[in-house]
């Protein structure tokens, strides 16, 4: 997948300031804030910034966390990961494939099947209902 590669301006002139916030610079939402947390449509989340699909909703769960979680991406190899020592925890961060935008942290404390817990800022996010 060829990566996209943006200034600092481009994303700033694409993105609202939260967006910007959160996905160019590794920002959170409050909890039970975003637009997202709670939608129980059916179809596909894509990255906010450059339009990939990353999340299907039928693989999203309610946490009780009040941020949109996951317990796998919609395709493989969508969604990237790092390790993040940020806020003296060790967590893994989960990140575009594509261009690198800050989605929000994966957890092994998920359901069935693969027991695993994207946390998912809403503000990363455009939500696509399914055709």
């Amino acid at each position: 997948m060829e990566k996209i590669i943006k200034t600092d301006a481009e994303w700033r002139a694409l993105l609202s300031p939260e967006q910007y916030q959160v996905t160019r610079h590794g920002g959170t939402e409050c909890a039970f804030t975003g637009a997202l947390w709670n939608d129980h449509r059916d179809g596909v989340f894509h990255c906010v910034c450059c339009d990939l699909p990353l999340f299907d909703s039928q693989t999203k769960f309610e946490s009780g966390t009040g941020w949109p979680s996951f317990f796998d991406p919609a395709v493989n190899g969508h969604v990237a990961s790092r390790e993040d020592l940020s806020h003296r925890m060790r967590r893994i961060e989960v990140l575009c494939a594509r261009c690198d935008a800050h989605l929000g942290h994966v957890f092994p404390d998920g359901p069935k099947p693969t027991g695993m817990r994207y946390c998912i800022n809403s503000a990363a996010l455009n939500f696509k209902p399914r055709a």
